[in-house]
């Protein structure tokens, strides 16, 4: 486990921290580009338009004055903060305010203004210039943030996508991890376990983790905080480790490296990876529901077959056991064969009997709950029965032949069915035991026995308890 001594002792060690640095800088390959934010080329392209604007005014200013050579400015200033930028748009005002100064405003070739009316205009055009130099580089500001806004917002549904195609956690670990290392063009791990972080993929496979970024690793699993490269926690570590973390706890944590000293992650990015890291939290808590899912579904098919079986021990074997009893009774009554043999058939019958009992009581299912039929609550487990709360005495043919139409409530059982159950099979055919067995339960538990409602009589076929 790693704790906050074992943490320090790695961070003072120079000695391994180093040697993993030489070692990320032979594997990962070249740095990422970063761009410059002050345009040549937009400045340019200001001189260029501006230049062409005055040529068009000398042009037609013989003709139609000076006033028509200032709109030409306009255009410029506008092309400029839409395609380049509010820098380039404030270099085409200015340089269009000079232009028209040098050129339209005499004395001409200098940039003296001997007229107050000169002074105004070539004041009114630098402020108009600057005006819409302004709104078209917000114009172009809003548009490349909505382009912005969209491309996350696709490379976040190609995410998603590919995540959706996985059906366990490796498979989603191995996807995240390729993709992050290509989106970000750097090193990317998947690290899990908080006692004991380990990697689990890695792009490109083997990676080499040092103390330093293990440890990094185990504070991003243990507090759910980034850690690392470009952290204030754990800065030292090659690696920048960042919380992959659901509602109940954290899952795993990323890994992000590169050889050359700069952020695996810059700010404008944070969000990006964030939301992409929230599809993988998903995608693991999808992957753990429907392994969850499955399991249970595979208990539930178990116990199935569990009661399956069991209720065929309860069919099938018991009235056997009920038959050797019987038969037990009648040579033990008729006092012909051997005492002793006799007795000892009949006390394994019943000790297996017992047995059998309590495993049909013990299967998993309804069986354990006590069943209820109108006013009854039939209680196999504890072998009782209450009719409105109050326990009813049965005598063990009668609460044997109601425990055998609870266990099907409304289903109608056959007199030869619930004759071999109870009785064993040499007394199929004897229907009178049933009846009067059926009269004593009904004498019991009807509230009128002429005119039953619990257990019910199917002519000719056999007998049905009500079920719920």
């Amino acid at each position: 486990m790693w704790n906050l001594p074992e943490i320090s002792r790695i961070l003072l060690d120079g000695s391994s921290s180093e040697a993993h640095l030489r070692q990320m800088t032979l594997s990962i390959p070249s740095a990422r580009s970063r761009s410059n934010p002050f345009s040549l080329a937009g400045f340019a392209a200001a001189l260029l338009l501006v230049g062409g604007a005055t040529a068009a005014g000398l042009l037609i200013a013989p003709r139609w004055g000076n006033a028509a050579a200032v709109l030409l400015y306009l255009p410029p200033v506008l092309a400029c903060g839409l395609y380049f930028g509010l820098g380039a748009a404030l270099t085409a005002a200015v340089c269009s305010a000079l232009a028209f100064n040098f050129y339209f405003i005499p004395p001409y070739g200098t940039f003296r203004i001997d007229s107050p009316a000169d002074v105004v205009t070539v004041g009114v055009l630098f402020l108009v210039a600057v005006v819409t130099s302004q709104l078209a580089g917000s114009v172009r500001e809003q548009a490349l943030l909505a382009q912005s806004h969209a491309d996350r917002n696709a490379t976040i549904a190609g995410f998603a996508r590919r995540l959706l195609s996985c059906t366990t956690q490796a498979e989603i670990g191995d996807i995240a991890v390729d993709e992050l290392a290509r989106l970000f063009a750097c090193h990317a791990v998947l690290v899990t376990g908080p006692q004991d972080p380990h990697v689990v993929t890695a792009r490109p496979a083997p990676a080499a983790l040092a103390p330093s970024d293990f440890a990094a690793a185990a504070l991003t699993l243990a507090t759910g905080e980034p850690a690392g490269r470009g952290v204030r926690r754990v800065d030292v570590a090659e690696w920048q480790f960042r919380p992959i973390a659901s509602d109940r706890a954290v899952i795993a944590a990323i890994g992000l490296a590169r050889p050359d000293g700069l952020l695996p992650v810059i700010e404008d990015q944070v969000v990006l990876l964030t939301s992409l890291l929230d599809q993988v939290a998903l995608a693991l808590e999808r992957a753990r529901l429907e392994e969850a899912a499955r399991e249970a579904a595979t208990l539930h098919e178990r116990d199935r077959v569990r009661s399956a079986l069991l209720a065929s021990i309860g069919d099938d074997v018991k009235p056997r056991l009920t038959a050797i009893l019987s038969a037990a009774r009648a040579l033990k009554r008729g006092g012909g064969a051997d005492k002793d043999a006799v007795a000892a058939v009949a006390s394994e019958a019943a000790r297996l009997d017992r047995y059998i009992d309590n495993l049909v009581d013990l299967s998993p299912g309804s069986e354990q709950t006590p069943i209820a039929a109108g006013p009854l609550a039939i209680d196999l487990f504890r072998r009782t029965v209450h009719r409105d709360g109050v326990e009813v005495h049965l005598t063990p043919k009668e609460y044997a032949v109601l425990a055998e139409l609870a266990r099907h409530a409304g289903r109608v059982l056959s007199h030869a069915q619930i004759l071999r159950a109870v009785w064993g099979p040499a007394h199929e055919g004897q229907i009178e035991y049933l009846r009067v067995a059926v009269r004593a339960l009904r004498q019991k538990l009807e509230s009128d026995p002429a005119r039953p409602e619990l257990i019910l009589n199917e002519p000719a076929v056999g007998y049905r308890l009500v079920a719920g």
